[in-house]
């Protein structure tokens, strides 16, 4: 698989970056072998590139998953909520350790809403971007659902990766449109900034449509890599397939489509109750201050592109 630089960094990554909240305990819950055996698979497949974040609770999935590669061949990003230098520093002595790596290739603050938590994070920047002038860091940047949140990065130049929201259909983009985002991303990558997206398929909801939706972001040529969760052999293959050839291969769709597929509610859900007036099914209903799938879901993911927080998954 082709490789790109992303941005001014010297950080060389896959087109394809495999998103790691799937295999967890918060979505397919794999065995640590089971999650270990699938990030080499990829690895194999061309896929150099890993997201996390500390809150996943996945450094052991990938601290076995990445035995027996060259360490200088292989890039982990990971994400902080750290908001002070001493946050941050435990942040990162929590990666290194848990990872046994001598250095976290991307360090990113999760979920900036703007220039101004930002602005309030910087403590925890100031702390990383000097993890990064003694080498424990190549890379330091944000994440982001919100347009307002990537032109806000643009605002600190210091800053060199963001990783925003965006798929075709602007699912889960909560201040803007669609196009909104391709614009600010467009921005960025005019200032050589480096950038890789999340959420390609909408938290899930857009599977159906996952050619479609993968080819409007692998023809945008300002992203250096995709960021898709994959829980499975044939999801990394069928992902490979469509960012190389633009279709998924009939006998890999099969697989696919006859693995399990179920809607999954995270627990930072409001039971705000969205929803529950949109499903036209009466397949998820709030119990508790919870929303809870029953047994009339028919996976078609509409709650999901209502509810505020994006806590509603088809995985």
């Amino acid at each position: 698989m082709e490789r790109r630089r992303l941005g001014n960094t010297d950080i060389e990554v896959s087109g394809l970056c495999f998103g790691s909240l799937t295999m967890t305990p918060f979505q397919a819950n794999l065995s640590l072998d089971e999650g270990a055996r699938l990030i080499r698979y990829a690895y194999e497949k061309g896929i150099n590139f890993i997201d996390t974040a500390e809150i996943y609770e996945n450094y052991e999935y990938i601290r076995r998953g990445i035995q027996g590669i060259i360490r200088s061949d292989y890039v982990i990003a990971t994400k902080t909520y750290a908001y002070t230098e001493k946050l941050a520093e435990d942040s990162l002595h929590k990666a290194l350790k848990e990872l046994q790596t001598d250095y976290i290739d991307i360090f990113l603050l999760h979920e900036q809403e703007s220039e101004h938590t930002i602005r309030g994070h910087y403590p925890a920047i100031e702390y990383l971007l000097k993890a990064r002038d003694q080498g424990k860091v190549r890379a330091v940047g944000i994440s982001t659902h919100k347009v307002a949140g990537v032109r806000g990065f643009l605002k600190y130049r210091e800053l060199d990766i963001v990783h925003p929201l965006l798929n075709v259909d602007g699912i889960g983009i909560h201040d803007g449109t669609r196009d909104d985002m391709v614009e600010a991303i467009k921005a960025c990558h005019k200032e050589g900034r480096g950038i890789y997206s999340m959420k390609p398929l909408g938290g899930g909801h857009l599977i159906k449509r996952a050619e479609e939706a993968i080819g409007f972001l692998r023809d945008m040529k300002e992203l250096h890599s995709i960021a898709i969760g994959l829980q499975s052999t044939e999801e990394v293959d069928a992902a490979v397939q469509m960012l190389q050839s633009g279709y998924i291969e009939e006998n890999t769709k099969e697989k696919i489509n006859r693995s399990n597929r179920r809607l999954i509610v995270q627990d930072y859900c409001q039971g705000c109750g969205n929803c529950e007036s949109r499903c036209q099914q009466g397949g998820i209903t709030v119990i508790d201050g919870m929303a809870v799938p029953n047994d009339k879901c028919i996976l078609c993911g509409y709650c999901a592109t209502v509810c505020p927080e994006f806590c509603i998954k088809v995985i």
